[in-house]
């Protein structure tokens, strides 16, 4: 449960985009791209590890919060034990990053252990940035910009603007998972001190961040389909599902509906960057 597997995806996704532009590009990696994808999830986990252990320390986490139980807040596992959980997760990590800096150069290390410090940092250390309204900046630029790119580079030991483009609408759709989480959380953030970005802007000018970040995706595959190849537009075969998540966003404040929406959210960046990576590869 402190795992969160259903927030994997979030970070299988943009390792399926990059490594589908290292194909297009004929610099593939069979091992660089195992690595990558099994470094982004453990990352990943040891992130969602590291949040349940500070939120409960920190007293977000309470009874009356309306998404998934959090095992440390809930008493089901030690503080501890999730600590040590924490640790060992990011260690395999590191050995796993450790493999990739030796076939791509020291600048996975700067990669990854700037990625740990984001994780960690997101709701732990003296000023957590997901405390002061900067989550969506970091998670756009890790699991968009950075992880995008960073699985381009140890593919294909240099960078290209594709990766870079490519990398946006994958970073905005993970950022809008993000926001619906934070709109739930909204009055239980609010009570603990946790000044999100939806509690600085309030519930309906988050949903219309939600709304434009989620069209802002679309628009830059629709740009890319023009520039680069119309292979780029196939991720619009998605926007039914996006609309209808949307539409959920938009009209409800309960939370098991926000939760559901949160859920599909993660459903529609996958598919989203599924078709993206079949998309590139067409091209």
């Amino acid at each position: 449960m402190a795992a969160r597997p259903r927030t994997l995806p979030a970070a299988i996704a943009p390792v399926l985009v990059g490594t589908a532009l290292a194909i297009h590009d004929d610099r593939f990696r069979a091992l660089a791209f195992v690595a990558a994808l099994l470094g982004a999830m453990l990352i990943q986990i040891g992130t969602n590890l590291s949040n349940d252990y500070s939120d409960a320390r920190r007293g977000a986490d309470t009874e009356d919060r309306l998404g998934p139980v959090r095992v440390t807040a809930g008493g089901l596992v030690p503080p501890r034990q999730v600590l040590y959980a924490t640790y060992v997760t990011f260690g395999l990590a590191v050995l796993v990053g450790l493999y990739l800096v030796a076939v791509a150069g020291p600048e996975v290390l700067l990669i990854g252990a700037a990625s740990i410090l984001a994780g960690v940092l997101y709701t732990g250390g003296p000023r957590p940035y997901g405390y002061e309204g900067l989550g969506e900046v970091f998670v756009f630029t890790f699991f968009g910009i950075v992880a995008v790119a960073g699985t381009y580079y140890v593919q294909a030991e240099e960078l290209v603007w594709e990766a870079f483009v490519f990398a946006v609408p994958v970073g905005l759709l993970a950022t809008a998972i993000l926001v619906v989480n934070n709109v739930r959380d909204m009055e239980t953030d609010r009570r603990a001190g946790k000044r999100t970005l939806a509690v600085r802007l309030g519930r309906e000018r988050t949903r219309a961040l939600y709304i434009a970040i989620v069209a802002g995706a679309y628009a830059v595959a629709v740009a890319m389909g023009i520039a680069w190849s119309p292979w780029a537009l196939l991720p619009l075969l998605s926007v039914p599902p996006a609309v209808a998540v949307t539409k959920l966003v938009r009209e409800h404040t309960d939370g098991p509906t926000l939760n559901e929406a949160l859920g599909r959210t993660g459903l529609v960046q996958l598919l989203f960057c599924v078709l993206l990576a079949v998309g590139i590869l067409l091209a």
